[in-house]
């Protein structure tokens, strides 16, 4: 059957629309370059083995520098009949230098090609991602240094809880990208990994220099086992994973950046550059960007899911489902790098509202810690001071008082413990530099907190 590289044992060509659902192009075509760089690795490798002449080798690799060309000019003709990236490269091949581009698939599957070519592409994603991370990183620190000494609530149950540095708040979200960078590290340590030479499943019977055409590639290792190779896709659902917890971090600033611009907290202004408004209420600026962002999170965890499942049940080794790896793969890719990209941006243009944070640090009883405290370090049991505490909140609520609004006679009713030195420990700012501990809000440990970050992203 002719223009099919399968086509052999086949009488008659394939219904048109098995054509079109079969094809892969309109998607994989984007791997080009991957395509492209495996296939010159293996022409020289099979040039160093004897398999090719080295003139042969180098009509070869000319040809295919002069597709690569084609492609990103433009100029390259896709066609779905003929279904798939690599088919339309060794087409384009065999059309430039005649037979002798038939040559390149000696001892070569598509199933160990496809394999090469996604690897090659999550390597080169993953570093790109991690490098828009640093990015992002480096966004964070610059916006916690510009509002280093500014203090604001800090929460649990979106309740205020204990006043905190706002650097230390922005901080935690770069320990998270920090994690997210490790995660993509570690899967790219088992992405590096060559399987040509797999062929379709069980090996090729040609002498191919495995280690070179890693060495080639600049992969760290090889594949143990040909068939394990052609059917792995470990690799592409660990940078799915990455990804997922990559947005899922993204996402829980942007509802942080969403609540903070509203008129009920009023703690930020996003800069007009990243907000809309409506199309009906003049008086809108809508905070549609972290929305967005935050929207897209659900199609990343949708793309993980969707490989688990059409990988969850399939028998070794290849097979045709697996082609449904590379649409959530792209997917992922695109959203990550987007969301990303823009999120570094609206980041450095953000205005924090320094009156309005410091006055909610002063409202809702958010040094009752402190004041526990410093009963304990009167004498009293934590559980006791706990309790009298609160009996002492319930009676400010009732005057329409803060704990620090409360004169020292009302204060001494509840224990004779209290001082006048009480007043140092109800201070929000006060507060907030005693915790000078390793990992806390205080602003030492901030101040020693962005050094480290700063120094681990110069390394």
């Amino acid at each position: 059957m002719v223009g099919k590289l399968w086509g052999g044992r086949f009488k008659s060509g394939t219904d048109k629309i098995v054509d079109n659902f079969n094809a892969s192009i309109h998607f994989d075509k984007r791997l080009y370059k991957e395509d492209i760089e495996g296939n010159m690795a293996y022409c020289r490798g099979l040039a160093k083995q004897g398999i090719i002449s080295e003139g042969d080798a180098a009509t070869i690799l000319n040809a295919l520098k002069d597709i690569c060309g084609e492609i990103e000019g433009g100029d390259f003709a896709f066609d779905e009949t003929l279904e798939d990236i690599h088919t339309h490269i060794e087409k384009a091949l065999i059309e430039k230098i005649g037979p002798l581009g038939e040559t390149i698939h000696a001892g070569r599957s598509r199933n160990d090609q496809i394999a090469l070519d996604t690897r090659l592409y999550v390597k080169n994603s993953a570093i790109k991602i991690i490098n828009l991370i640093r990015d992002f990183q480096l966004s964070l620190i610059g916006l916690a240094e510009k509002n280093q000494d500014l203090i604001m609530p800090g929460y649990t149950h979106l309740q205020r809880a204990q006043p905190v540095l706002l650097a230390h708040h922005l901080l935690a979200y770069y320990e998270m990208l920090k994690r997210d960078t490790e995660r993509y590290e570690e899967a790219l340590r088992r992405t590096n990994v060559l399987p040509l030479g797999s062929a379709a499943l069980a090996g090729t019977t040609f002498n191919i220099d495995r280690e070179f055409l890693s060495r080639e590639l600049k992969l760290e290792n090889l594949t143990a086992n040909s068939m394990d190779a052609v059917s792995d896709r470990d690799y592409v659902l660990e940078f799915i994973f990455a990804s997922a917890l990559l947005m899922m971090h993204l996402s829980r600033l942007c509802e942080e950046l969403i609540i903070w611009s509203t008129q009920e907290f009023g703690f930020i202004e996003i800069s007009d550059a990243f907000a809309t408004g409506s199309s009906i209420m003049p008086q809108k600026k809508n905070p549609d960007i972290p929305e967005l962002i935050r929207g897209k999170t659900g199609r990343v965890y949708g793309n993980l899911i969707s490989l688990l499942t059409t990988m969850k049940g399939l028998p070794l080794t290849y097979n045709k489902d697996m082609q449904e790896d590379k649409e959530p793969l792209f997917d992922t890719v695109d959203t990550v790098e987007k969301s990303v990209t823009i999120f570094s941006r609206l980041l450095e243009e953000i205005d924090f509202k320094r009156e309005r944070l410091i006055e909610a640090t002063e409202k809702g009883y958010l040094v009752a810690t402190d004041l526990a405290d410093y009963l304990v370090s009167k004498g009293m049991t934590f559980r006791k001071a706990h309790h009298l505490v609160g009996d002492m909140i319930l009676s400010a609520k009732k005057k329409k008082k803060e704990l620090h609004q409360l004169d020292l006679s009302e204060m001494i009713r509840f224990s004779t413990l209290i001082e006048g030195d009480v007043y140092g420990w109800l201070d929000p700012m006060s507060c907030i530099e005693r915790r000078n501990i390793e990992g806390g809000t205080g602003p030492e440990m901030v101040k020693k907190a962005l050094s480290k970050a700063k120094e681990e992203l110069r390394s």
